[in-house]
């Protein structure tokens, strides 16, 4: 076991070597093949093992104007702390690959600092993408606390749970919300909210320097449908009241207010607040999210958003 593992350091080493040379001081694969003495072949599998392993990361220098122009304007219009708008890949308009990237960075960014600091996450198929961007880190100082409950009715876990994933990636003191996602009314909530642990967990997300959520359309193709939290008929029900976004699963109108009733008085998440004085950042991209994204940006229920050139265009228009 012991040769096995020595034989696998030795290959990343080699690999990062590789790397190194190729994507920093510029060489050929053929130069990388003559200087680590290895067939160009073997040059070209290590290079790949390199990216692959995130032993290097490629960042695009060149600013890209118009996606800086609207993330200028987004955030004028708005009024955001941060906008981050990354290209759009043309065939693919709600691909999270670029966001993802992005999100990553932003996330390492602040977890870098040497101080401690609370991360406060939601969950969602965004930030699973950035999570899974996320180099190793050793970050014990801080704490990273989920926003809602990881838990399905018959007690499974979600399937967009990320806050586990993260911690195990960078190493750092994780706090999950042990309830499912909706309580069965709300005084069971109340109940659930009262015990120690979670209200714990509730006051770290109070004071989370920064926290990192998706954002959700609502209707009938909503996640929380498709996953089975939300009724159709539900869905309809909330759409009638004005309703067309979800963060951490509480249901917002277009200008980013909770509806009143229905499914927001079991929603076991923790609360959300408007205008908050730390760094909220929306990840979404897509058109199905345009509407729920803007409400989200009108009712300051987020502060900062990453997202993509096709996105930031409709949010504009």
């Amino acid at each position: 076991m012991a040769a096995k593992s020595d034989n696998e350091f030795s290959r990343l080493d080699e690999a990062a070597r590789a790397g190194w040379l190729y994507y920093v001081a510029g060489n050929t694969q053929d130069e990388i093949a003559r200087k680590l003495g290895v067939s160009r072949q073997s040059a070209q599998r290590l290079v790949s093992l390199a990216v692959s392993e995130r032993l290097i990361k490629v960042r695009v220098d060149h600013p890209i104007a118009k996606c800086m122009e609207l993330g200028k304007k987004l955030t004028e219009r708005f009024d955001l702390m941060a906008c981050e708008v990354v290209p759009s890949d043309p065939e693919a308009p709600a691909s999270t690959v670029g966001i993802a990237q992005a999100g990553a960075a932003e996330m390492e960014r602040h977890l870098k600092s040497s101080q401690p600091r609370i991360i406060a996450i939601g969950t969602g198929r965004a930030l699973r993408a950035c999570v899974e961007q996320l180099p190793a880190m050793d970050c014990p100082q801080h704490r990273i606390v989920s926003l809602l409950g990881n838990m399905m009715s018959d007690g499974s876990a979600t399937a967009y749970n990320v806050i586990i994933r993260m911690a195990d990636r960078v190493n750092a003191r994780h706090f999950p919300m042990p309830l499912p996602v909706f309580a069965t009314n709300s005084e069971e909530r109340k109940l659930l909210h009262g015990q120690a642990p979670v209200h714990n967990i509730l006051e770290l997300a109070r004071q989370a320097d920064v926290t990192f959520v998706g954002i959700g359309q609502m209707n009938e193709s909503a996640q929380l449908v498709v996953d089975g939290f939300v009724t159709r008929e539900e869905a309809k029900s909330l759409n009638r009241l004005g309703a067309i976004g979800e963060i951490t699963s509480w249901v917002y109108d277009k200008d980013g207010k909770l509806i009143d009733g229905l499914i927001n008085d079991r929603v076991a998440s923790a609360p959300l607040h408007a205008d908050q004085d730390h760094p909220v950042f929306g990840i979404a991209v897509g058109e199905p999210k345009v509407a729920a994204i803007r409400g989200a940006l009108r009712g300051r229920l987020i502060n900062a958003l990453i997202t993509n050139e096709a996105t930031a265009e409709l949010l504009l228009n």
